[in-house]
C-alpha cells in the first residue's frame, strides 16, 4: 500500500475524532503500518466544525499534515463546505447523503459514495449516537483502505466499555448498506 491521506470532518458531537482514532489505531496497531492523526475543532464542545486527518503509510511519516485528501469522510454540510477544496482529483468521497448536498466543487474523477447513516443508526441500532460507526462501516466497504478485521478490533478497543457489540452492529450495518 502506498500512502493514504484521509480527512474526516463534521460537527462536534458526531464522532469525527473517534472515527479518526479508530482508523489510525486500526492501521498502526492491527495492520502494522505507520499512521498519524491530527484533530481540529472549534472552542465549543459540540456543534462547531471539527476535523481529523489520518495519514497511513508503509514507511515512517515525516510530515503529518494533509494538503489534499485521497479519502474524504464527511458527516456534515458545514464540514463539506470547509474542506471540499482539499480533495484530490480521483479521490473517494464518503458522505451522509441525507445531511449533505454535493455541488460542482467536487473535483473531477472523484468517486462519491453516499449513505443515509443517521437514519440507519436510528432505525437499525436505535441510537443515533452510533452514526459514526455506520459511516466507518460504509467507509470500509467503499475504500478498502483498512481491513475489516483491523477496523473491528480497533472499534472494540476504542469505544467505551460495554458498547462494543452495539458499535460493531452499527459498523456492520454501514458495511452491508446497499442503495435502494
Amino acid at each position: 500500500m502506498s500512502k493514504v491521506d484521509i480527512r474526516i470532518c463534521g460537527m462536534g458531537g458526531q464522532g469525527v475524532i473517534m472515527s479518526g482514532l479508530v482508523i489510525g489505531k486500526a492501521a498502526s496497531i492491527y495492520e502494522d503500518k505507520w499512521s498519524t492523526m491530527l484533530q481540529s475543532f472549534g472552542p465549543e464542545a459540540r456543534g462547531s466544525t471539527c476535523a481529523a486527518q489520518v495519514m497511513i503509510d508503509d514507511v515512517h511519516i515525516g510530515y503529518p499534515y494533509i494538503d489534499k485528501a485521497d479519502i474524504f469522510l464527511v458527516f456534515s454540510q458545514a464540514g463539506y463546505e470547509k474542506y471540499i477544496a482539499e480533495l484530490k482529483e480521483g479521490a473517494i468521497l464518503v458522505y451522509e447523503d441525507e445531511l449533505i448536498t454535493l455541488d460542482e466543487r467536487v473535483p473531477k474523477g472523484v468517486k462519491t459514495c453516499g449513505i443515509p447513516a443517521t437514519r440507519i443508526a436510528q432505525e437499525q441500532i436505535g441510537k443515533v449516537i452510533t452514526f459514526n460507526m455506520v459511516m466507518l462501516g460504509y467507509f470500509a466497504r467503499a475504500t478498502e483502505a483498512i481491513s475489516l478485521d483491523a477496523l473491528k478490533k480497533s472499534i472494540v478497543d476504542s469505544v467505551p466499555h460495554g458498547t462494543g457489540e452495539m458499535n460493531l452492529k452499527a459498523f456492520n450495518a454501514g458495511y452491508n448498506y446497499t442503495a435502494e
